[in-house]
């Protein structure tokens, strides 16, 4: 009996540590989010792009500039992102975009959207017509069920 308490407050010890560490970096982690959304809004745009193309690809294969792939924290450079080839006036532009814009963002069209630096935020229009809802995902059982 005496051991069975023993490993209990042991397992109890190391879950309070691992729970105080996590709690810790999770307000780190969430400072850090702060400040980056800052820095998102204060250089915020709006521009008029011509969608040519959208796809899901690791940074290393997307054609984003080298130094985008280097700033990459290494356990991201294996997941894949966003990626819209998009005509921004006369140049044509590799961009990244956030995954609910990247759901609704229309192909092989003229859209005004809000971009900060090589990142897209935001739709704010789409030329002849309003902006397409993102599709809605169905859940793992849903798949399966009958539709009549």
């Amino acid at each position: 009996m005496q051991t069975f308490l023993n490993v209990l407050l042991v397992i109890l010890v190391i879950a309070v540590i691992a729970l105080a560490v996590l709690y810790f970096l999770g307000r780190k982690l969430e400072k850090r989010q702060v400040e980056q959304q800052q820095l998102l809004e204060m250089s915020k745009q709006t521009v008029s792009m011509l969608v040519i193309d959208k796809k899901k690809m690791k940074i290393k294969d997307s054609g984003l500039p080298k130094i985008v792939y280097e700033q990459t924290p290494k356990y991201m450079r294996w997941a894949k992102v966003p990626v819209v080839k998009a005509k921004v006036g006369p140049k044509v532009m590799t961009l990244m975009a956030d995954e609910r814009v990247f759901a609704s963002l229309p192909v092989k069209t003229e859209a005004k959207v809000v971009v900060s630096g090589l990142y897209i935020t935001e739709i704010k229009s789409v030329r002849g017509g309003a902006i397409p809802q993102a599709p809605k995902k169905k859940g793992f059982f849903a798949r399966f069920k009958k539709e009549n």
